[in-house]
Parts: structure tokens; sequence; C-alpha cells
């Protein structure tokens, strides 16, 4: 009788809205402000903690109460939590790219039915899509993987909760088998991850992402909300408190230093980052410590409550709203306050009309609601509404009908081809440079006397020390893309180029060059594009490269991306750092000629990489 009391008059945890709003807010400025921000991401295992936790925690109430689980209505709960906002963004996005950005139309069908379906997470990483190129990525959706990790969750646990509540039944041997499971799933994200390779496949995974869950719910057999004292000693109390600012503070630190390209982050870095958020749940859910109250405030109930919607639209809007700007990165925080002001201001309308009274309706009476709508006076709020949602769906079902699968533009194709093709010559000339160094071959890349056959606009001396020259060029797609004209230029020129390179990945590969005698006395670099670096990583890279060789690197035009000026800046401030740094100003040379590229504003097109190769041939031989 106690415990039904108990349970019928259970308590709304007001701090995990304090929770959620240091997750979203983790989330948004690790998208808006990388460099800052470099650990935001590890909000998501935040809200899984609390997801885990409470799931586990209203059905252990329930078992409580009736020895049984509603599974039927457990599942009907979540829809009706999880469904409205999530239909509504995606319709809404759909209507918008469909009338603003067609160029987002690609695949978009499957990317609707892998959200609603939720396995969005498997089909980003059987597509093999990245989470972590910032360059090439630019779906609206990409976030959803998290929401359906959740959703996978939220199908398998209450039929698992049963059976351990009706085999295993004891608490702490439940409490165990989780958080052996829990275990289980973080060893598994420690050896599916490869250091330097790309993570998604570990960081969008079920099975490696479940131990932030199951450790919420692992935490809610042991720890239930219903059977926490108010009234503790004053000594439990403070070391509650004491538990509960430290994971605080550790999450914090996490968030600033925690950057996603740490190896730590996957060999055990995300699972105590889960620890310390479970710790959190635990001293704010219960009533004899402090945190919940610090924790509760205006500010934090109003993000906390809306945490999901904001969630939902951050990438939509930012999307959107960056592919508008011709410069981001000329007024980046002005262009993060608007898309906060239009993330914040979006989740609230959602949630003020969409999630709220939606959650609440019962479908049951469905048709007794059409009938009262029927009734009403056509110039209602509702009714307008309604209007209005319609015009949107019908936008939405015309863009799912039209949207292309698999599509690349010509565009896309050439520059594709033009990679692989210099790509696979690339290989071809260090293959052939190593065999030369280990006396298998003899040099076959003398210099000739030819004249290059596209018109680079070289005088014949330039062309005569261009061909003499040892050079090896270290970058991105953009070194690719213009690689044939280099080596065209300059034929002794070794090039290590890869899609999506970043400066953080490139210092072994530096050294890699140099024990094979592939590393020249000029090095030739370009990097930047995928994002920007700290003065530690440049430190790092410049140390690989050596004192006594030149590096020449070109700085980047990237108009579409935040990071541009703070790299170019970066380069600057490095010149006068270092001695042996010459810095090729491309961004300057190219930044009025948009003519010279391809539609993403970045890669050269045929007439520009005779630009890019010309101009940066003159550069080297001066």
């Amino acid at each position: 009788m106690n415990n039904k009391k108990r349970l019928e008059n259970r308590r709304y945890i007001t701090g995990f809205d304090g929770i959620r709003t240091i997750a979203v807010i983790g989330v948004i400025l690790y998208h808006l402000f990388p460099n800052i921000m470099r650990g935001g991401y590890l909000g998501v295992p935040i809200f899984f903690a609390v997801s885990g936790y409470l799931i586990t925690d209203l059905l252990r109430q329930e078992w409580l109460q009736t020895e049984t689980i509603d599974v039927k209505g457990f599942y009907i709960r979540r829809m009706k939590r999880l469904y409205p906002g999530l239909v509504t963004m995606l319709v809404a996005s759909s209507a918008y790219i469909v009338l603003f950005q067609r160029d987002l139309l690609n695949n978009l069908r499957s990317v609707v039915a892998s959200s609603v379906l939720y396995y969005n997470n498997w089909w980003q990483i059987f597509r093999g899509f990245s989470y972590f190129d910032r360059f090439t990525t630019q779906s609206p959706f990409t976030h959803i993987w998290s929401l359906a990790v959740e959703a996978q969750n939220y199908l398998i646990w209450p039929l698992l909760f049963i059976v351990l509540k009706r085999y295993v039944k004891h608490s702490g041997k439940i409490f165990g088998l989780i958080m052996g499971l829990a275990v289980g799933s973080g060893i598994l994200m420690a050896a599916l991850y490869t250091p330097g390779a790309d993570p998604t496949r570990v960081y969008y995974g079920t099975d490696t992402r479940l131990f932030s869950i199951l450790m919420g719910s692992g935490l809610a057999f042991v720890w239930p909300s219903f059977r926490l004292k108010e009234e503790i000693p004053d000594k439990a109390k403070n070391l509650l408190n004491g538990v509960g600012i430290a994971s605080l503070v550790a999450l914090m630190i996490s968030f600033l230093f925690l950057a996603d390209h740490f190896a730590f982050v996957y060999y055990g870095g995300m699972f105590i980052v889960s620890i310390f958020a479970t710790l959190l749940v635990a001293v704010t859910a219960h009533p004899g410590a402090d945190l919940n109250r610090w924790l509760t405030n205006p500010v934090f109930t109003w993000f906390g409550k809306r945490s999901y919607g904001i969630y939902l639209y951050q990438f939509p809007v930012m999307i959107f709203y960056e592919a508008k700007i011709k410069n981001l990165s000329d007024h980046v925080f002005l262009h993060s306050l608007i898309e906060i002001a239009l993330i914040l201001g979006i989740s609230e309308l959602s949630y003020r009309f969409i999630e709220k009274p939606l959650g609440k309706f019962y479908y049951q009476y469905t048709w007794f609601a059409i009938k009262d709508f029927f009734k009403k006076p056509w110039i209602t709020i509702p009714k307008i509404t309604t209007l209005i949602s319609l015009i949107v769906s019908c936008f939405a079902l015309f863009a799912l009908a039209v949207a292309p699968s698999n599509q690349v533009t010509a565009e896309q194709e050439q520059l594709q081809k033009n990679i692989e093709t210099n790509k696979k010559k690339a290989e071809q000339r260090k293959a052939e440079e190593k065999a030369k160094n280990e006396g298998k071959t003899t040099d076959s890349t003398k210099p000739s006397n030819s004249v290059p056959e596209a018109n680079f606009n070289l005088t014949a001396e330039e062309v005569k020390k261009a061909q003499g020259m040892d050079i090896t060029a270290f970058g991105d797609s953009v070194i690719l893309d213009a690689a044939a004209g280099l080596q065209e230029i300059f034929p002794k020129m070794i090039v290590d180029g890869e899609v999506g390179r970043q400066l953080y990945t490139s210092t072994p590969l530096i050294q890699k060059l140099d024990k094979d005698k592939l590393l020249k006395n000029n090095v030739l670099v370009g990097l930047g594009t995928n994002g920007s670096f700290t003065e530690a990583q440049f430190d790092e890279f410049m140390a690989a490269i050596g004192p006594k060789r030149t590096v020449y690197w070109i700085n980047v035009r990237v108009p579409t991306r935040r990071w541009q000026n703070e790299v170019n800046d970066m380069l600057n401030a490095m010149k006068k750092k270092y001695k042996n740094l010459v810095v090729i100003d491309w961004y300057g040379y190219s930044n009025d000629h948009e003519e010279w590229f391809y539609e993403d504003r970045v890669h050269p097109n045929v007439d520009g990489q005779v630009k890019y190769s010309s101009f940066i041939a003159k550069q080297l031989v001066k």
C-alpha cells in the first residue's frame, strides 16, 4: 500500500532538465564552435544516461504496481513523445529542400524512411557516410543517428526487462548483468576502432554506443527514485554533493578538451564520460542531495523541456542557413547567434504547438476530434494551422516523389574522376620513387627540356627550374584535384593526398614518408580545407617535417565553412614563428574568381586547376 501511494505521487525530477540543458548546449556549441567546445558531442551519452535511467525507473514502478509491463502502452507513449516532433521536422525540411535547396534531394526517401523507422544510424554506416567529415557532410538529417540508437533500445528494453524481472529477479544481479553488457559494449567500441581511420562506425553503431543507456538503466535497479529518502545524514549529503559536483566538473572539462579525434575517446574515454554522466544522474535523482535544487531554475527548465526539439532542429537550421551565406567565416559569431536564435525559436513553436498537444492527445478519440474540428468556424487558428500543414505536407510529398537515388551531378562525377585518377598516378609515382630509393630501379624522372602541355603561363627559366626541383606535395582533396597539373610542371614531385585529410591525423603520415625517403627537402602542404587546427598540432606537424626542409603551405578558400579565416589567420601567425615556412596566398589570389571553382566553391574546376597549378608553381620557383 505504501509503495502504491509513493508511486502515485512520484516526483518530477526537475534537475534532469538542467542536465538535458547542459547536454544540448554542448552538442550545439560543438557544431557551431568545434575548436572551443571540442568535446560537446559528449552531450549525447549524457542524454543516453538520463534516458536509460528514466525509462527503467518508470518500468520498475509499473512492475511494482502490476507485476507486469504494458508493452503496447509503453510503445505508444514513446511514439507520442518522439514522433510528432520528428515527423514535423522531416516534413518541414523536405518541403524546404524541394523549394529552396534542391541539391539536398538526393536519397531523401531513404533518409526519411530510415529516420521514421529508426534505423538511420545503420543506414548511414552502410552507405559510408561520415559524422566527422565536416566538409562533405551536408545532410540536415545527420544527427538522427542518435535518435535511432535510443529507439532501438526502446524496442528491445521492455521485453528484456520482463525477462530479467521474471527469471533473474534480484535487483543486484540484474544490475551486474546490465553492467556486464555495458562493459561488453565499451570493449566492442575499442576493438572495432582503428586509430587514424574515420571512427563513424563505432560512433554510430548501436552495439558500440549502448553502454551509456545501459549504465542509466542499471542505475535504476540499485538507485530507484521512489526509494530514495529526502532526510539523510549531513555526511551522506556532503558525499553526494561532492560526487555530483566532481562529475559535473569532469563532464565540463571533457566538453572543452576531449576532441572527437583522440584515440582515448574510443579506448575508454567515452565509457568514462558515461560513468560520470550516470553519477550525475544518480546524485540529481536523490532528494537528499542539493544538486537537483542547484540544477533547477527557469532557464534550465525551459531548455530542458525543449531539448528534444532543440536537438531535432539544430542540423536543419545550420545546414539551410549556412548554405545561403556567401562568406560565412567573415562573421562567424554573428551568424552563429542568428542560428541559435532560429533553433530556439523553432523549437519553442514545435514544443508549444506540436510536441506538447500531440503528446497528450488521445488518438482513440481522433474521429470525435475531426467532427469537432469541422463544426468550428472557418477562420480559426486550428483551421489556419491545419491548412498551412496540409500545404507544407504536399510539398514534402512532392519532394519525396521527385527525389533521386544516388544521383551524382556531372560536376561531382568529374571531380571524383579527377581525384581518383590523380590518386592512382600519385601512388604509382610514390612506388617508383620508393623502388628507386631501394636500388631496384633507376631514376626515370630526370629533368627534360619539354614544355608542359597546358598553358601555365610560366617562363622557360621557371619551367626548367621546376623540372629539376625535388618536392613532396602533402594534402587533402584540393591537392589531389590539381595533382595532374602540378606533376606536369614538377615531374619529380611526390604527391601524397587523401580526401577529408585533417592536420591532426597527418604527423604519423609525414613520419612514414620520411622513413620511406619520400619526404623531399621542399614540402608543399595543402591542409585546412576540412577543418582548423591548434598551434600544438601545427608544431607537432612541423617538428615531424624538420627545420632543414622548406615548407610551402597553401592557405584555404572555403567560403561556405566557418573555419576558413581561422585557418588562414593561424598560418599567418605561424609564418612568423617558423623561418622555414612560406605561406602561399591562394585565398587572396582566387577569392574573387568564382568561375575557377566547382559548385562546392572550394575545388578548382578544369580552368581553375590550371590557375591553381600555375600560381603555386610561380611561388615555388621564386
